[in-house]
Order: structure tokens, then C-alpha cells, then sequence
């Protein structure tokens, strides 16, 4: 198959999948759908019987057990008093300056980011408590919903990352250092964030709190301190090489059980099975995408449409950055209609080749995908975090994408800067490795 033949294959697949997707069809169940369907129309018969094997070997990876851990500690702290802690420690730190609840927002989203590692969760248990403390303070509804949807997609770039996890598992890239480059993009996106806020609040006029005492700073650390000291936990203990990140999935688990179960007493024993099964539902829809989209995989493979996008990029740009900068604007325009694992899964094995071949970090890689993903969660139409907002706030999905707009702007610089200066996400993982 020619380079123009597999370009029209790849926009035919594409184009069902996309067009699934619009009707309503959940974006497992559609990847499944197209790729059964095109092997049918090629005649490939005999590949249908790979579906069963393309699908558990996509999951059964060690490091992907570290998703559902992840998960359950986060629905954990949802539940065990963590979330309102981390906030009221949070606006004692900012709540004085204007716009003080946005900053708060933020500053909360990059502490519980610490010990999530999923946008949603960040988006659905913060989210919950934020945007009601912002009502009670004379906010507008919009903004506090904008601020809210986008402070969450700082969980899954600072450390622990369900997303990070997926992407070492399928590249073989360390996930420690995955886990330490996260920590600056994080940080900058929390200033970017902050910076789009501010220049908000002055043109609005919104308010601003008092200035909390020391003392008040103070209660609100002690009151936070337990959860503050989960990060450490999990990223030290990686570090120190104690366990591995799945086993420090684990480890976070029991943390959060036993702070809300035993120290905050705000986890009951009739807690533990919504908590289970919400963390099972999950589970269950990110390794289900997981696993649909390594049979989707295998049919961009069997129709080398990698080799195809290669010689089609490497024709296009000769240098690392250009390609890089190449690469970001397709992972944007497919985090607008592919859910984000979706399209780390499917476009891994399309790029890695493309990275080796010029010599590009696997591990700052990984840091450009995982931000330009962070944009396709709050851009319609499929973004999680965007629904997930939207549905709690009971603002509309257009309303809030447009008072989106700032915080996606400040996303993408981030973006950029790290695809053009790559040592700012590699320098930690060079000062500990």
C-alpha cells in the first residue's frame, strides 16, 4: 500500500470513528466497531480471531494495574474529608487577593493533584466544594466553572498521573521519571492559570477576602498536614526505590482508608462499597477503552499507516522541534472528538518510531502528550472534564467553553514551551536519575 492509499485508509477510519462518535456511541465500543468493520471490508477475516488476544494483551500490563489504585485513592479522599481541607488550607494561603476564590481554586487542584492523578475526580470532588464556596462569595457561575474544569487538569500532569502510568506502560518509559517531569508543567500551568485570573477579576471587579491571621494559616496546614504528606509518600517512595508505582498506587490507597476511616472519621463502614463501585465503574470505562483501542491499534498497524504519517512528517519538517510542533497540533485536533487515553493509545505506536528517529526524549514525549491531552478534556465535544463540570454547575457546554477560553490559551503556551525547550521537563529527572 502506497503512502497516498494509507493517508485515504487512515482519513476513511477516521471519519467512521469520528462519525460514531457523533451519533452518540460510546468511544470503545465505536474504536471496536471500526475496527471490526474495516477488517470485514478488507476481507481480513482471519484477523477477527485476534480480537479476544489484541484486547487482554493491551491490559495486562503490571504498571496498568497502578489505574484502579489510583483511582480508588482519589474517590477516598473525596470521601474522607481531604478535599475540604486542602481548600480551606488553600484560601488561608490566597484567599486575601482579588479574584482570591479562582486563585484558591487553582492552588487547591495542584495539591489534590498530588494525590489523585485523574482530572475527574479533581473535577467532581474539589469541584463540588469550590464552586459552592464561589457562589457564597458573589461569583459568577460561568467563571467559577471555567476555573474549576480547568484547575483540574493540572491532576493528571503533577505527579501521580493515571495518564502517565498508560503512556511508561506502552513505551517502556520509566514511570518514575515520567512522574518527576510532570512536576514543572504542572507548576507552570498553575501560574498560567493564576496569571488568567487575575487579569479576569480586575476586569470584572470581583472580590477579594480577608487576609487570614497566622494563627489561621496555621490550623489550616495542621488540618491539612496528613493529606499533604501523601505525595511525599508516593513520590519518595519511588524515588528510594521502597516500591514500585503500582505498589505506591497501593500504598496511597490504605494511606487515604486510614486517615478517613480512623483520624477524620468522615468514611463509614457503609461508605466502602459505593466507594468500590464507583471506583470498579471507573476502572472499568479506562480499560475498556484501553482495550478496544489496542484492537483499533492493530488495524492502523496492519494498514501501515504509521510508516505512512512518517513519511508524510519527515517530508514535511527536517528538525526535532519542527516535528514536535507538528505532532502537538494533531494531538490537539484529535483530543476535540477522541477521549485523551483514546488517543494516547492509538497515536503511541503511530509517533514512537518518529521519536526515535530523531533522537527525541521518550520521557519529554511523554510530557507534550500527556499536556496536549489535558486541552481535549475541556474542549468540546468530548471533554470529561468539561462534562463533568457542566453537570455539577448546571452551567451549558458552550457557555462554559467560552469562558474556557483564557485557561486553554494558558494550556497551550505551556505547551509550546515545553515541545521547544525540552530540558525544563527533563531536568528533574536528570537531577534524580
Amino acid at each position: 500500500m502506497g503512502a497516498g492509499d494509507a493517508g485515504m485508509m487512515a482519513f476513511a477510519i477516521f471519519a467512521v470513528l469520528v462519525g460514531l462518535m457523533f451519533l452518540g456511541v460510546p468511544v470503545a465500543v465505536a474504536m471496536g466497531i471500526t475496527a471490526v468493520g474495516f477488517f470485514v471490508y478488507l476481507g481480513e477475516f482471519n484477523v477477527l480471531t485476534m480480537i479476544a488476544q489484541r484486547m487482554y494483551a493491551a491490559t495486562t500490563g503490571f504498571t496498568l494495574l497502578a489505574i484502579p489504585f489510583f483511582i480508588l485513592a482519589g474517590n477516598l479522599m473525596n470521601t474522607g474529608g481531604m478535599t475540604t481541607r486542602i481548600f480551606r488550607f488553600a484560601n488561608a494561603l490566597v484567599g486575601h487577593v482579588r479574584g482570591g476564590l479562582g486563585h484558591v481554586n487553582v492552588l487547591a487542584s495542584l495539591i489534590f493533584s498530588g494525590m489523585s492523578g485523574a482530572a475527574v475526580a479533581d473535577a467532581a470532588g474539589l469541584g463540588l466544594v469550590e464552586i459552592k464556596a464561589m457562589d457564597e462569595a458573589g461569583y459568577d457561575r460561568p467563571f467559577s466553572a471555567a476555573i474549576t474544569a480547568a484547575s483540574s487538569t493540572i491532576g493528571p500532569v503533577v505527579p501521580p498521573s493515571i495518564p502517565f502510568v498508560i503512556y511508561g506502560s506502552l513505551t517502556n518509559t520509566s514511570v518514575g521519571k515520567l512522574f518527576l517531569a510532570g512536576f514543572i508543567p504542572g507548576f507552570m500551568m498553575a501560574l498560567a492559570m493564576m496569571i488568567a485570573v487575575s487579569i479576569t477579576a480586575r476586569i470584572r471587579n470581583y472580590p477579594k477576602g480577608e487576609r487570614a491571621s497566622l494563627r489561621e494559616v496555621w490550623e489550616s496546614f495542621k488540618g491539612a498536614s496528613l493529606a499533604l504528606v501523601m505525595p511525599l509518600i508516593i513520590i519518595g517512595g519511588i524515588l528510594s526505590g521502597l516500591f514500585t508505582p503500582t505498589e505506591a498506587a497501593m500504598v496511597a490507597c490504605v494511606y487515604a482508608l486510614f486517615i478517613g476511616l480512623v483520624v477524620y472519621r468522615e468514611i463509614t463502614l457503609r461508605d466502602i462499597p459505593r466507594i468500590l463501585w464507583e471506583t470498579t465503574v471507573h476502572s472499568v470505562r479506562v480499560l475498556f477503552i484501553i482495550a478496544a483501542a489496542g484492537f483499533f491499534g492493530w488495524l492502523m498497524i496492519h494498514q501501515r499507516i504509521p510508516d505512512a504519517v512518517i513519511k508524510t512528517l519527515t517530508s514535511m519538517v527536517s528538525s526535532s522541534s519542527g516535528i514536535l510542533l507538528v505532532i502537538v497540533f494533531i494531538l490537539i485536533v484529535l483530543g476535540c472528538f477522541l477521549e485523551g487515553i483514546a488517543v494516547l493509545v492509538i497515536t503511541i505506536p503511530i509517533f514512537m518510531p518518529l521519536i526515535a528517529m530523531y533522537n527525541i526524549d521518550p520521557v519529554h514525549f511523554g510530557v507534550i502528550m500527556i499536556l496536549c491531552s489535558m486541552i481535549g478534556l475541556v474542549t468540546p465535544p468530548v471533554g470529561m472534564s468539561l462534562y463533568a463540570v457542566a453537570s455539577i454547575s448546571g452551567v451549558d457546554i458552550w457557555t462554559l467553553s467560552k469562558e474556557l477560553l483564557p485557561y486553554i490559551l494558558g494550556i497551550f503556551i505551556v505547551t509550546l514551551i515545553m515541545a521547544l525547550w525540552p530540558g525544563l521537563a527533563l531536568f528533574l529527572p536528570n537531577l534524580f536519575y
